[in-house]
């Protein structure tokens, strides 16, 4: 199959109307708006509310922007431009700002604005970094989308993280197995290069972005293969979405289609209060409530998944959501409080863990650790969002 023909016009997709297009419009001037052939074919456009559809599609909601622009406080993470290291063992590099799907939904929605530049094309500060902590025996390629560098971009920085022997595994960020996964299995290099850096000692991890099963088509199975084949390890993350996976039946059906698939379903996560993001905001008692329901339709393959907040003191787990009180658990935390429990009371509407009174008993807000690293710093931060 050719590679698709990717689209960054909105007038351009004449399956959409032409006033509803002049309505997008001034979103698409102030974010990346990025598409291609392939997954517009996936959508139904007789269907004004098709789940596809909503995720690549602007909304007018965008322009609203209720919440911050770094809702987990990603700034304090920086030790240098364009590496950060919140939990001891992990170190992330953000090597692109370009996505191989821009998704509406997308938490670092601040990385699209066309004002802010925050990955780095200097590698060099992130890999000294890593190299002098030994601590950090993985590292998370993300951005934007790993797979969108040019193969021999991508093969220089593996080479790189291979010479550190104390990186174990490497993780690559990506939605392009569901929305190019042509660029995968066409893509001889790209397979030959994770089969030389991929080994039983030392794996690369593809962590996929799929959000519904119906992006699991022939090409995809076929792209998780080919990764499968060249020792790659998939595994999938999720938010849970208002009007695209919001549904138990849906969700089982992605749990079950991800694990025939031998893709290993693991976060569910909820949606982060970001600028621009409010469309897709659930609170957490209706979110808990479609996880439940959807992993009691699938099978312990399934039920593998974690249900979890990325809040900027750590990744908290939902464990249970019952009688008006939330049950959780830091299953990553920055402070070094893993598996502390906690139960707070959660209001109907609460939305985020900073939502549950007494919350702020727990964590205490870092400090930002250096000056110069990311613009978006000088976003002003906007009033919270709360799913009403």
């Amino acid at each position: 199959m050719t590679q698709p023909k990717y689209i960054t016009d909105i007038d351009k997709i004449l399956e959409i109307p032409e006033d509803e297009r002049k309505k997008l419009k001034p979103i698409t001037d102030k974010f990346v708006f990025r598409v291609n052939d392939y997954y517009l074919n996936l959508i139904n456009w007789d269907d004004p509310e098709d789940p596809i559809r909503k995720l690549v599609i602007p909304n007018e909601g965008e322009l609203s922007e209720y919440g911050r622009w770094d809702a987990s406080d990603e700034d304090t993470n920086y030790v240098v431009p364009g590496c950060q290291h919140k939990y001891r063992t992990t170190a992330l590099l953000l090597v692109s700002e370009v996505c191989g799907a821009y998704c509406r939904y997308c938490f670092r929605k601040r990385l699209f604005r066309n004002d802010v530049h925050e990955a780095t094309k200097d590698m060099d500060p992130g890999l000294t970094y890593i190299a002098s902590h030994p601590e950090i025996n993985n590292v998370l390629l993300t951005g934007g989308d790993s797979l969108i560098l040019a193969t021999a971009k991508l093969e220089s920085i593996l080479s790189r993280l291979r010479e550190i022997d104390h990186v174990k595994i490497i993780r690559l960020g990506s939605k392009i197995p569901v929305f190019n996964p042509m660029r995968i299995y066409e893509d001889e290099r790209l397979l030959e290069v994770i089969r030389r850096h991929s080994s039983v000692n030392q794996r690369i991890y593809v962590m996929a972005h799929i959000n519904h099963p119906r992006e699991i088509t022939a090409e995809a199975k076929k792209g998780f293969e080919a990764l499968h084949q060249a020792g790659a390890i998939v595994v999938n993350q999720t938010p849970i979405l208002r009007g695209i996976n919001d549904n138990p039946e849906r969700l089982a059906e992605l749990l079950d289609k991800l694990s025939w698939a031998g893709v290993t379903p693991y976060y569910f996560f909820v949606n982060r209060p970001v600028a621009g993001n409010r469309e897709f905001v659930l609170p957490l008692q209706q979110v808990y409530r479609i996880v439940e329901e959807a992993k009691a339709r699938t099978s312990g393959l399934g039920k593998r998944v974690r249900l979890s907040m990325s809040h900027t003191s750590g990744k908290i787990e939902i464990l249970a959501i019952d009688n008006g009180k939330a049950y959780l658990k830091y299953h990553q935390s920055r402070d070094n409080e893993y598996g502390k429990f906690m139960v707070l009371d959660c209001p109907e509407d609460a939305a985020w863990f900073d939502d549950l009174p007494g919350s702020d008993q727990y964590w205490q807000k870092p400090q930002k650790k250096t000056d110069e690293v990311i613009s978006v710093n000088e976003l002003p931060d906007l009033p919270r969002a709360h799913a009403r």
